[in-house]
């Protein structure tokens, strides 16, 4: 495949109208930036909206938004707009109805490097994983940095984002899914039974699946390793386990 043909990049939003009309049209916003104090009337509409939304909000200095702005004309006001479009976790399900398989998901926590996201789900389509599911807050989102790592792997894997990954595990439960997730004091993976409706949980190479999402867990898996570190990149590790998975599904 060219590089043209993922030529994709997250739009950028500027102004305080255009981000509330992009808010109320339904178009997925990653992240929003605002002027730190900034209180007046439409300030107010956009918190609601982001709060609505889930949105994540940072907010900063002038002279960040005018680093960040490619109009110069923010208003104190800048948003990153979706490079992609979310699914449902319940489209997720239904893609693997479809095929008659258990379902196989990779859940991520804590991710925040767009390349370490863009090759998990890349990685996820050539396992076979029905789609990946990713957190709001404190975690990347499709950016054009994921679009392009994922090499294309964005158009067929669905990608899901939720609000509370922990709350997202147990209603998975009521649908038969069990999780394993990754962990160096975690049993080895080849000692597990990795087959059946199953969510693969990976957090980020420093720190890990976060304690609660840890605790929603069924089993821990370990990757042996004989080096001298003592963790792999989240994504190869993403790897690694999806493909003992597909062993022992197969």
């Amino acid at each position: 495949m060219k590089d043209e043909e993922f030529e994709i990049r997250s739009e950028i939003i500027e102004g305080r109208n255009a981000v509330i009309e992009a808010f109320r049209a339904g178009k997925p916003i990653d992240k929003l930036f605002i002027l730190d104090g900034a209180q007046d009337g439409p300030i107010q509409t956009i918190k609601r909206e982001a709060k609505k939304h889930g949105t994540f909000v940072r907010f900063v200095t002038k002279e960040r938004l005018d680093q960040m702005s490619e109009t110069g004309k923010h208003q104190g006001v800048l948003a990153y707009a979706a490079a992609y479009e979310y699914a449902q976790v319940g489209d997720i399900l239904a893609a693997a109805r479809a095929k008659n398989e258990p379902p196989f998901i990779i859940l991520l926590d804590n991710i925040e490097d767009p390349h370490n996201l863009g090759a998990v789900i890349r990685t996820a389509n050539l396992a076979g994983a029905h789609g990946v599911i990713i957190p709001k807050n404190r975690a990347v989102g499709l950016t054009a940095a994921v679009a392009r790592t994922s090499a294309g792997a964005l158009n067929y894997t669905p990608v899901a984002r939720v609000t509370n990954l922990g709350k997202t595990m147990e209603e998975l439960k009521k649908e038969g899914v069990w999780f394993v997730c990754a962990d160096m004091d975690g049993t080895t993976m080849y000692d597990l039974d990795l087959t059946g409706p199953i969510g693969l949980v990976i957090g980020s190479e420093g720190a890990g699946v976060g304690r609660l999402v840890k605790e929603k867990c069924d089993l821990v898996a370990s990757i042996p390793m004989k080096g001298n570190i003592d963790s792999l990149n989240a994504s190869v590790a993403a790897g690694v386990l999806a493909y003992e998975i597909v062993r022992q599904r197969a």
